[in-house]
């Protein structure tokens, strides 16, 4: 019998072939280092929390399920870093509609209430591990955003007829910008009032940064930005302290010692752990404010652990680490092949930015609490989860840099 004939192969067209290009390995090695020292910290950091808490069944505990969630992490964000990012214009709306979905689920009987915040969901709806929706809307209004915004150069003005004085109206705003940017407000004003709603002021800022960044990169005036920061800024004044949630909060900022062993117990602690730790700290697992003093020590305010620890040497070399990590994603972003890998990479490493920034503000009281995680140490596995598939999203669009333009 004569054999069967094999088909013979395609060839790759130049979309595939840039889609199979080698990933950027700086970006690469900084995040993977980052992954390692986060989980470091948590197995110091937890250690005696868990020991202590007859909840849990090994002083390894939150070690072993960080662990765990951290390789699934891993995996998640070489599985998303082979995916041609050019999917997620088709997807961005969709993604958009599922987050709205779910910040509207979260305030129903669905949500889980934790300590007077309804934020979270189960991940099987009624078990399982929780998820904050808000987690996944920061991703998919930059998503949204970076793809309607990156045909901005192309699309036509409207134009309307001047014989009319609603017409004559719209050329004007259309002229200044005021009707590109009703879409966006339109999207973004939805996603704010459900966060609100639930609530979760840090979520809210979030979303508005990674927004604006995205807007920001985009090229919209400057004008509009002053303007309507301003808005937002007295909107969020307004909120703060008509919230007797936020107004605890912001008093206890000013002064953790009006309740010193309540609210302000977590900010003193904190603030002991840092002043203990020195030059060099007092050594790797030696922290003393981990033991039960720092309450849930391996979640929000891990970095008083380790800056206690590993002194200020130590806590240097995490923000060096982490300053590198976020300057390389905008040196990706300028590289990008076009303008939707590039406004996504702004958005995604604005949000790991002002994360880090908002997390250690608080560990130190330079800012209110805001009860944001530390990207990569805080414990907690679909956070660190959505952080690793967020650097696969940027590690796909370093795929398709031109190869010129490479260091």
């Amino acid at each position: 019998m004569r054999p069967l004939a094999r088909k013979p192969k395609r060839d790759l067209t130049m979309e595939e072939q840039l889609a199979r290009g080698p990933v950027d390995l700086p970006f690469l090695m900084l995040t993977m280092m980052l992954v390692g020292i986060g989980l470091i910290m948590v197995f110091s950091a937890s250690y005696a929390s868990a020991y202590y808490d007859s909840s849990v069944s090994s002083p390894l505990f939150y070690i072993r399920r960080q662990s765990l969630f951290a390789a699934a992490g891993v995996v998640i964000m070489y599985l998303v870093s082979k995916i041609n990012y050019q999917t997620l214009r088709v997807l961005s709306i969709p993604l958009l509609i599922g987050s709205i979905v779910l910040l509207i689920l979260v305030l129903t009987p669905l949500g889980v209430d934790i300590n007077g915040a309804q934020r979270w969901m189960y991940m099987f709806l009624v078990a399982g591990p929780t998820f904050q929706p808000s987690e996944i809307a920061k991703v998919a209004v930059i998503i949204f955003f970076a793809a309607r915004l990156s045909k901005r150069d192309t699309e036509k003005k409207r134009k309307f007829t001047n014989r009319t004085l609603t017409g004559r109206t719209l050329n004007r705003l259309e002229r200044i910008g005021f009707l590109e940017l009703v879409p966006y407000g339109l999207v973004l004003g939805t996603v704010l009032v459900l966060v609100v709603l639930e609530p979760h002021m840090s979520g809210t800022i979030l979303i508005m940064v990674g927004a604006a960044s995205v807007l920001f990169a985009a090229g919209i005036h400057l004008g509009w930005f002053i303007s309507l920061g301003s808005l937002a800024v007295a909107g969020l004044t307004f909120i703060i302290f008509n919230t007797d949630y936020m107004t605890s909060r912001i008093n206890l900022w000013l002064d953790p010692w009006l309740d010193p062993r309540g609210k302000g117990y977590q900010v003193i602690q904190s603030l002991y752990a840092i002043g203990s730790g020195g030059l060099l700290g007092l050594g790797l697992g030696n922290s003393r404010q981990k033991f039960l003093y720092i309450p849930e020590p391996e979640n929000d305010f891990i970095f008083a652990i380790v800056v206690e620890e590993l002194g200020l040497v130590g806590a240097l070399v995490v923000l060096i680490l982490f300053a590198l990590l976020i300057l390389r994603g905008y040196w990706l972003a300028i590289h990008a092949r076009d303008k939707f890998g590039a406004l996504t990479i702004v958005g995604i490493i604005t949000l790991l930015a002002v994360q880090v920034f908002l997390n250690i503000g608080v560990v130190t009281n330079l800012i209110p609490n805001t009860g944001i995680s530390l990207p990569f140490f805080s414990y907690g596995g679909t956070a660190l989860m959505i952080h690793m598939a967020e650097m696969g999203v940027v590690l796909s669009i370093s795929r398709q840099i031109p190869a010129p333009k490479r260091d």
